[in-house]
């Protein structure tokens, strides 16, 4: 997509274009004068803005191609397999990326994905191994269809988690797993757990450790369960990591910090940590621990499994490396990102602690009760397709690595047009975004003006909006 028109545009659609640019930077000017600007969550801001600007450009009835071509929304994380466009090569080769929605069994059978024809064959064989998988629950003497007062999950696959978590070096069983519906449920149970225990003993929840720029939700569930929320700023020359000293000096100073949030590799910025910086701050933790801190390390691994196996494999062994301190790891982690499979809601917890993870239970109990037996099926039926079928994982990492190369470019050639940007960021090959900064006097609002992108500011993420995060999840990437 560019802002000006294409020479291939058909006819009236270069003029269309010209009246949807009109209607955002109309848009764009209203939303800035409205009392409500600056105390509203900027995600939420973003969000309103492009739904407005859309409704707008239906009600005046613009041609909706030249709408799609000039608003672009790069909001959202999700990734939508329905609406992937990319083929490169072959059709139906091993970079026809639009065939990912039949492999990954949600394309209806007949389905069509952008020209190629779904077979239906995946989405077949799920149910075909949830009926089998449901079997072999059976015959292990437990029903997915009846109350489940642990409210954790089957024995079965929590039993395959953990065997997955052991590839990684973290010594787990299916005591030390439990299932949720998703990465941020899992975070919610386990804030509300420890908020519990500690009113249990009759004191304050403490507080919990983010580092800046982060994942915001759960900022938002501890305080929810009474926690201090203890921001620590990180730097850009730093790679936006908490290194080991500033985490030294934030535990001296702050004795009520409890749990330390570690993202591992980062929503928004796109970086990961290096096994050398994971020991240094498991060092760290190991220091206070044996000082008698209580303290607790939440592993965030959403998007461990975006970026190059091998990296992520040194990541894991270098943080489970530290056995001796297991018992304050509390491991996250999802299928909703590495996997594109946001809407199954599909997460689990990992305890360090076999006996911290039995006592965690009334946690789920309280919150979920019984998990339901159709999705712990699928859930299942999931996890063994991507183990009979390895190639889709780097099938699903090659479409982000692809997705993130075109937005950089797409990022270069807007900012030789309009100057918008200070610098456009090179990831570590992980994520589904880009985390770039603005030239000053530039923000969400101006880049959305200016381009028709919109990203998030880097408010949204405890930052600066002198950065802005853009998206490659729901939407393809346009090669020019």
């Amino acid at each position: 997509m560019r802002s000006e028109s294409h020479p291939q545009d058909p006819p009236g659609l270069a003029e269309q274009r010209m009246l949807v640019r009109q209607a955002r930077s109309e848009m764009v000017r209203r939303h800035r004068a409205r009392p409500t600007y600056g105390a509203e969550p900027p995600i939420r801001v973003m969000a309103r803005l492009v739904d407005d600007l859309e409704r707008e450009c239906a009600q005046r009835r613009f041609d909706p191609a030249a709408t799609r071509l000039e608003i672009v929304n790069r909001t959202i994380g999700d990734v939508n397999v329905r609406r992937i466009t990319e083929c490169e090569g072959d059709e139906g080769g091993a970079r026809d990326y639009r065939v990912l929605g039949d492999e990954l069994g949600i394309a209806l059978p007949g389905e069509d994905l952008n020209g190629y024809i779904a077979s239906g064959k995946g989405y077949l064989w799920l149910r075909e191994e949830m009926m089998a998988t449901e079997r072999q629950l059976l015959d292990s003497g437990y029903d997915p269809r009846v109350y489940d007062i642990q409210g954790v999950g089957n024995p079965l696959l929590r039993g395959l988690l953990a065997e997955d978590m052991r590839a990684w070096g973290v010594e787990a069983t299916a005591e030390n797993v439990a299932l949720g519906l998703g990465a941020t449920d899992c975070i919610d149970k386990i804030l509300r757990g420890l908020a519990h225990f500690a009113r249990l003993r009759s004191e304050a929840p403490g507080a919990v450790l983010f580092a800046a720029p982060g994942f915001n939700m759960p900022e938002l569930q501890a305080e929810a369960y009474g926690f201090r929320l203890h921001r620590v700023t990180t730097r850009a020359e730093d790679g936006f990591r908490l290194t080991a000293g500033l985490l030294a000096r934030n535990l001296e100073d702050n004795p009520d910090i409890g749990v330390l949030y570690l993202t591992v590799t980062n929503n928004p910025t796109t970086l990961a940590y290096s096994p050398e910086e994971l020991s240094a701050v498991m060092d760290v933790v190991r220091r206070f621990t044996r000082r008698g801190r209580r303290l607790h390390v939440l592993a965030d691994l959403a998007y461990v499994g975006t970026g190059r196996p091998a990296d992520d494999r040194a990541r894991m062994r270098s943080l489970a490396s530290a056995t001796d301190v297991a018992e304050a790891m509390i491991y996250v982690n999802s299928f909703s990102k590495t996997y594109t499979l946001t809407g199954d809601r599909f997460g689990w917890a990992v305890f360090g602690d076999a006996a911290f993870s039995v006592a965690m239970r009334s946690s789920w109990m309280s919150s979920i009760s019984c998990l339901p037996g159709e999705w712990q099926l699928r859930f299942m039926a999931y996890h063994s397709l991507f183990r009979r079928n390895p190639q889709l994982i780097e099938k699903i990492r090659g479409l982000y690595r692809l997705r993130r190369a075109r937005l950089r470019a797409q990022l270069q050639r807007f900012d030789e047009e309009h100057r918008l940007f200070e610098h456009v960021h090179v990831d570590d090959d992980t994520t589904i975004y880009n985390w770039s900064r603005l030239r000053a006097g530039e923000d969400a609002f101006s880049v959305l003006e200016k381009t028709g992108i919109a990203g998030i500011p880097g408010t949204t993420f405890g930052y600066s909006d002198d950065y802005i995060r853009f998206s490659v999840g729901i939407l393809p990437v346009a090669s020019e």
